[in-house]
């Protein structure tokens, strides 16, 4: 079978595609004959899909549409004020404070090993089977690096964003506060900035922890409901997203709290391929511990590469719950 001949490599890259992108000229088609291109756009939509639902980060930020690798977008800093208005005095003028930025999309790109002879086979059949895969690798890369800053390509992360606002907690830090207190120490590091936190991200190890703690009447402060048929975890009446997969580096933080909404990440909804048949992969090993030579394991890979920004438009709205002992 195809999916046990699967490893994923992720990488990201900047420069542009050199091949002349076209879509599959039909539903025969074969990737021996499709070696570069776009892959069907009800499938590329399918995976993006796929991300949305997988991303911790993607469920909690604003989602900017994009149609090109650039997209400048206005963004509300602060609100227009309201003023009490006296008989017979003037209006006064309220100004809104607008800021313009510019998403910048980086390239994030899957390479999937297979064997040979997937090339024979239906082009739609194999992007079928390696959906959830490319879909996985992707979502796992992006929470990565827009909540810690892992190999990030982009100007900023979240992390960063709260650590230069000063909207640090390190848990356990003072005698007697419980992890429940410590959360709300980070929430009230934020709300100090009149931001308000909205929800929380954290690792998927700190969920147990989460889930036993109690207000002083001992009522839970965790809950789980149901909405048409998908389980939401919320802390402190806030919704909670948790990443898995290793996206999330724990020597560095526990858990974020903040506006969500003041992060933007652009997407755009086509994926290109390339088919790679002499290439090797130094982050795959093979049996000998060597890296993966296609050539040599007559084995071929796709590559899949799908364009997305990510901007952090408002620092002091994110705040980070430290590990315990943490040293910078």
């Amino acid at each position: 079978m195809l999916k046990n001949a699967m490893k994923v490599m992720v990488q990201t890259a900047a420069a542009a595609f050199p091949f002349d992108l076209q879509r599959f000229n039909g539903e025969g088609a074969t990737l021996s004959t499709e070696l570069t291109g776009l892959i069907p756009e009800e499938t590329a939509s399918e995976i993006v899909k796929d991300v949305v639902r997988g991303s911790a980060i993607m469920k909690l930020a604003d989602l900017e549409p994009m149609t090109s690798a650039t997209k400048k977008i206005p963004v509300l800093l602060d609100g227009p004020g309201a003023y009490w208005v006296g008989e017979g005095e003037r209006i006064k003028t309220s100004k809104a404070t607008w800021a313009q930025v510019t998403l910048n999309a980086k390239k994030l790109a899957v390479i999937v090993p297979m064997s040979k002879e997937a090339l024979t086979r239906p082009s739609i059949d194999v992007f079928e089977e390696l959906k959830p895969y490319i879909a996985e690798a992707f979502y796992t890369k992006l929470d990565a690096a827009a909540f810690i800053g892992t190999e990030s390509p982009f100007a900023t992360n979240i992390l960063t964003a709260a650590v230069n606002s000063g909207n640090t907690f390190t848990r356990g830090s003072v005698a007697g506060q419980n992890l429940a207190d410590d959360v709300n120490s980070v929430m009230a590091l934020i709300e100090a900035n009149d931001q308000e936190p909205r929800a929380f991200a954290a690792h998927f190890g700190l969920k147990s922890s989460l889930r036993g703690l109690k207000n002083s009447q001992g009522d839970p402060l965790y809950l789980t409901s149901v909405r048409d048929g998908v389980a939401e975890d919320s802390l402190y009446s806030l919704p909670i997203e948790y990443c898995r997969n290793g996206a999330w580096d724990k020597t560095k933080a526990d858990l974020i709290a903040g506006d969500f909404k003041k992060a933007k990440v652009g997407i755009l909804q086509q994926i290109e391929y390339e088919i790679l048949k002499e290439a090797t992969l130094h982050t795959i090993s093979a049996a000998d511990g060597k890296p993966l030579s296609l050539a040599e394991q007559d084995m071929v890979a796709l590559k899949a590469t799908f364009q997305v920004a990510f901007l952090v438009v408002k620092e002091n709205a994110f705040g980070v719950l430290r590990p315990a002992g943490y040293t910078p």
